[in-house]
Order: structure tokens, then C-alpha cells, then sequence
């Protein structure tokens, strides 16, 4: 299972949980994902050293609850900026934690679905990001409705994606809402019925999560209904 231990969308320390004990002892794989907010590409030093503050401090509180990995977004450069200094960003802050004794969850990358100038969302990037970051230990965490939106096919994309990183840690098994390089982040369950044309085939997505051998959470609407349906049809074509 996945979880958040502070708002996604903002900038407080994270919370320890009261059943953290109960966590670390279960037989449950856990995933926390650190907040949206966090973008360690950032030029900006206002985003970019919080970002780095928030990282740590998530790094440690999933710790507390058994965390096999902590899932942060591949972040981006402003509009007209150079993708390489945002890349060079994420190294620091990796060289910056390693040299303060280490991170004690393994960052798990996150492609992301949109913007021209983000750092995992187009492959080529992300392989620029992997030569930059990759001796630090970091782990990845494939998102479907992310790589069809962010204009990469499901087709064969574990291949792909390990070809450049070596490893798949996580799949986030989503629908989208929205057609193949729309650049919008918009989960869907993956039990619609009637998937239209441009939509992400359901049976591409168990493809994906039976090819990648990794533990899958699907991030989908419709609550404990829609999410417990979207889980059975994964386990039913496993």
C-alpha cells in the first residue's frame, strides 16, 4: 500500500503515524509518496531548498513505518530553461544527502505526465537524469497513465524503462482520462467501460505490472469501489 504523511500539496514536516509500529511488523509491502510540491530540479532556490529540507524529512518518517521506497516526481525547469541544470540539481541534492549520512528510505524517481522542460517525462530525459543520479541508489517507480499522457507507449515499456534505469521498484497501474501525449495528469480507473479510441487499453496496463515483477498500487478514483475493482481485474490478468 501507498500513502502520503503530510498534505500532498504542501510544505509541513511530515507526521509519524500511531499505528507505525503495527506497520513495520505487517506482511504489507509500504510505499509513502513524498508531496507534489517537492521539486528538487528547481532553479528557484525558494522551491529547490525546501525541497531538499522536505526530502529528508520524509526520507526519515518513512523509515518509521517500514517503507520500501519513498516516490518523488521527477520535477521540472521553468519554461525556457536549461533541463541539464535541473538534472545537476537532483544530483546535488542526492551528493548533499549522501554526504550527510544517507537517506534512510530509497527514493523511488517518478516519471511524470507533463511539461516541456520536466526532467522524467520523456525517456531521452530520463536517461539524461539516470546518468546523473543513478550511482546514488535511487530506485523507480513507473506510472502508467503518466507515460501514456507524457507521450511514451505502454507497448514494451518495461523493456524501455529498464534498459535506461535497470530496475522497476514500483508500477502505479492507472487508467487516464485523457489520450496519448496530452500532458495531463488525470487518473482513471482501469474498469471504464467502453475505453475510447486514444484511451489507455486496461489489458496494456496488466501487461505492464505482469512484464515489470514489481509490487502495483493503482492511484484511481472512485474510492474503495472503484479501486477494489481496478484491483481485482490486475490480480485476475496476473
Amino acid at each position: 500500500m501507498q500513502f502520503f504523511l503530510a498534505d500532498p500539496q504542501g510544505w509541513k514536516a511530515p507526521v509519524i503515524r500511531p499505528d507505525a509500529e503495527a506497520l513495520r511488523a505487517s506482511s504489507v509491502e509500504i510505499f509513502v509518496h513524498a508531496p507534489y510540491v517537492l521539486n528538487l530540479a528547481s532553479t528557484n532556490n525558494r522551491i529547490r531548498i525546501p525541497s531538499r529540507k522536505l526530502l529528508g524529512q520524509h526520507a526519515a518518517a518513512a523509515a518509521t513505518v517500514g517503507a520500501s521506497g519513498l516516490i518523488v516526481h521527477g520535477g521540472h525547469v521553468n519554461k525556457g530553461e536549461d533541463i541539464a541544470v535541473g538534472i545537476d540539481n537532483w544530483r546535488k541534492a542526492l551528493q548533499k544527502a549522501q554526504d550527510d549520512g544517507g537517506l534512510p528510505t530509497r527514493v523511488l524517481i517518478e516519471n511524470t505526465a507533463g511539461g516541456d522542460n520536466a526532467c522524467a517525462r520523456r525517456f531521452d530525459e530520463l536517461a539524461r537524469l539516470w546518468d546523473a543520479v543513478g550511482e546514488f541508489g535511487v530506485g523507480f517507480c513507473l506510472d502508467t497513465c503518466h507515460a501514456h499522457a507524457g507521450g511514451e507507449k505502454l507497448l514494451d515499456i518495461v523493456d524501455r524503462v529498464k534498459s535506461i534505469t535497470g530496475r522497476i521498484d514500483l508500477v502505479h497501474a492507472n487508467g487516464s482520462r485523457d489520450g496519448f501525449d496530452s500532458g495531463r495528469d488525470r487518473h482513471d480507473n482501469l474498469t471504464v467501460k467502453n475505453v475510447e479510441p486514444g484511451m489507455i487499453d486496461p489489458e496494456l496496463v496488466a501487461a505492464v505490472v505482469r512484464a515489470a515483477g514489481a509490487p502495483a498500487v493503482v492511484e484511481t478514483p472512485g474510492g474503495a469501489e472503484g479501486q477494489s475493482a481496478d484491483i481485482a481485474y490486475l490480480r485476475a490478468h496476473q
